[in-house]
């Protein structure tokens, strides 16, 4: 499961996931990815679980890359407990998803393949994606 090796902080604040993603949203190692189209948070285990959906449709050929990471630590207070006594403790990691960030990119299969692949993954994820392909990208 992804999570990073070390944080500055053990608890985070929420935050606001408003407006669209500013950076990473284009196309920058494959020809092909999953663009979404709207916010949430995606946790380790979604992440892992489309990579491994994507990976074995497409053989173990070509490349893959996840363009977003869960580095930010989510708390939860155990079941029953009153209001107050302080902030839960970190239960496990997520990405802040905003509309048009790159997810996924893929590379060196065929464009039929790739598309098939992507979509396997995207439904492993709890929101709605686009299949994108880069512009210059030609079909053989």
């Amino acid at each position: 499961m992804l999570q990073p090796k070390k944080t500055k902080y053990r608890r985070r604040q929420k935050g606001r996931m408003k407006g669209n993603a500013q950076r990473g949203n284009q196309l920058a190692f494959g020809s092909f990815g999953i663009k979404a189209l709207e916010s949430a948070w995606i946790t380790g285990r979604q992440i892992e679980s489309a990579r491994q959906a994507v990976t074995r449709h497409m053989k173990r050929e070509g490349q893959l890359w996840i363009r977003i990471f869960p580095d930010k630590p989510i708390t939860k207070k155990p079941a029953e407990v009153r209001m107050g006594k302080g902030k839960g403790a970190p239960e496990g990691f997520v990405a802040p998803v905003t509309p048009g960030r790159i997810i996924m990119e893929c590379e060196g299969v065929p464009f039929d393949v790739a598309r098939e692949a992507l979509r396997l993954g995207a439904q492993k994820l709890p929101i709605t994606t686009k299949f994108i392909v880069r512009y210059d990208y030609v079909q053989e």
